[in-house]
């Protein structure tokens, strides 16, 4: 056995493999269970039925040496994770895993996916972009190959349309090769066109959000008499928007015994109270404590509410590659800000509750191909959004929760990318910046822009001229449709009356002014 230690992984487990009846299933089972810290009881009563039975007294630090690097465990500045090939996944999956370019499993993915598998209900509190989307979806998958087809066997329950679109397309892209089909269903589109994808793909997987599928349960379209895995995603923010009404009514109507899963980056004491009545004995699992990634650099810049804008030209003049994702606090706020940045010159969309459905996923779709640079958002995109493009996520306003600021700043530095996360933090915003440092665990680096510089006044003038110019354009307007008017009225008092055939009290013949068609594209119009 000398030179045991530096031989390669799968050397070393042909040889135990070999030397010993122990079945694959359970030697995967020990790469699975063993953790950076190892259960030595465990492993000991592992090691003893291997060695006993083949007479062969394998040595403790044997036992040891078939965790490192090459195997189930790979070792970098992040920590440890465990690799894919530990699970017993069907081979459709192993590939689907492996053309998605994952070798090793996030923590969140290798702690939850095994009890997942055996059935148990599992409440999983993890930093956002750490894959808790896969954590639950690969397992799933797993599950759902062996039993019925064409029926509705697992639905994840999603807070925001644009976070149902996206773990659809995760089942849809790790799912390729199953033959399961998963099928979202939201608000703001036709209930119609729903109901016949429901009719004529007969899903498997049910993505959705609570209000649409409450809707379509009592037309009798969807029945969840046959769920047998019930996932919450992005938990508290299903309880903060009013949801834990319509998720009881959902829950009431699933079979008993049904697995329940609960996701969330943050799951504050209050809710944790809430997601006991939904689970039996869950297995919860903790990771990172809710801060934030360790992959995004702070940055905090001091600035007055009246100078905000001109910091953020500034800010975008000086990181002028990669995509940005900009937070502002209200729709109104958000659409104007777009709308400043278009003027400037920039590649920018809005998104937000204002906006249609599709408008939305047209904005979506420019922001993800790369064809705008700059999105603008509200909130509601925070969960919503999962590009690896996007190298820097600015909060225009502070957010009103530390929690929500994980949310945000979570869409960049996904699955240990690096990202940049800026804020724009006036002096009204300070008790929450502290209440955010705490979080982050340390203090966050201040950086000034003055705005003496000519750059930047250079903008705040050319900003001051599209005002001006959108003044005189719309007060030319107005001009030439009052003209219009009055010179309709003076040809109608000249002319000679006469009775018009169709003419009655309820019709007119003065015309209506022309109506302009506006300066921007649909997609970036606001519904008042």
């Amino acid at each position: 056995m000398e030179g045991w230690a530096g031989l390669p992984f799968s050397t070393r487990l042909e040889a135990l493999q070999k030397h010993s009846p122990l079945p694959i299933a359970q030697m995967r089972a020990f790469r699975l269970y063993s953790r950076k810290f190892v259960d030595l009881r465990y492993m000991n009563r592992l090691i003893q039925s291997s060695a006993i039975v083949s007479n062969i007294v394998w040595p403790l630090s044997m036992a040891f040496s078939l965790i490192d690097q090459d195997s189930c465990f790979s070792t970098n500045n992040k920590g440890f994770f465990v690799n894919f090939s530990s699970f017993s996944f069907d081979g459709t999956i192993v590939r689907a895993i492996e053309r998605a370019g994952y070798t090793d499993a996030t923590p969140i993915q290798a702690k939850a996916i095994g009890p997942i598998l055996e059935g148990k209900d599992v409440l999983g509190l993890a930093q956002t972009g750490t894959g808790k989307t896969a954590a639950f979806a690969l397992p799933i998958l797993q599950r759902l190959l062996t039993g019925k087809r064409c029926i509705a066997r697992a639905l994840i329950l999603s807070p925001t349309r644009e976070l149902a679109e996206q773990t659809r397309k995760a089942f849809e892209a790790l799912g390729k090769e199953t033959n399961l089909y998963a099928l979202s269903i939201y608000g703001g589109v036709s209930t119609s066109a729903q109901i016949r994808s429901i009719k004529r793909d007969m899903p498997e997987i049910l993505v959705a959000c609570p209000g649409r599928l409450l809707d379509l349960m009592g037309q009798r379209v969807v029945s969840l008499k046959d769920i047998e895995m019930l996932v919450l995603d992005e938990a508290d923010q299903m309880f903060d928007m009013g949801f834990l009404p319509s998720i009881r009514q959902i829950i009431q109507t699933l079979p008993t015994g049904h697995q329940t899963l609960m996701f969330s980056a943050t799951l504050p004491p209050e809710i944790r109270s809430l997601a006991r009545d939904f689970q039996k004995d869950p297995i919860r699992i903790e990771i990172g404590n809710s801060r934030p990634v360790e992959t995004v650099n702070h940055i905090v810049y001091p600035v007055m509410q009246a100078d905000k804008y001109a910091v953020l030209a500034s800010i975008l003049k000086e990181n002028a590659s990669g995509q940005a994702l900009i937070f502002t606090k209200t729709k109104h706020r958000a659409q104007k800000l777009a709308t400043q940045l278009l003027d400037a010159g920039h590649s920018a969309a809005a998104l937000h509750g204002n906006l249609s459905q599709s408008q939305r996923d047209k904005a979506m779709l420019k922001f993800r191909t790369g064809k705008v640079r700059i999105m603008v958002a509200t909130d509601i995109a925070a969960r919503g959004i999962d590009i690896s493009g996007i190298s820097h996520v600015i909060n225009f306003d502070m957010p009103d929760t530390a929690e929500a600021y994980t949310h945000r700043i979570g869409r960049t530095g996904r699955m240990m990318h690096s990202g940049i996360a800026l804020t724009l933090a006036t002096p009204d915003d300070r008790s929450m910046l502290k209440i955010i440092e705490r979080l982050v665990g340390s203090p966050m680096e201040r950086r000034i822009v003055s705005l003496s510089d000519s750059d930047v006044q250079n903008v705040l003038d050319a900003h001051a001229d599209a005002m001006r110019n959108d003044k005189k354009e719309l007060h030319s307007q107005k001009r030439g449709s009052d003209r219009a008017v009055l010179s309709g009225q003076r040809e109608h008092r000249s002319a000679p009356h006469t009775a018009h055939p169709y003419r009655n009290s309820h019709n007119s013949s003065r015309n209506p002014a022309p109506r302009s068609r506006g300066r921007y594209p649909k997609e970036y119009a606001s519904i008042p």
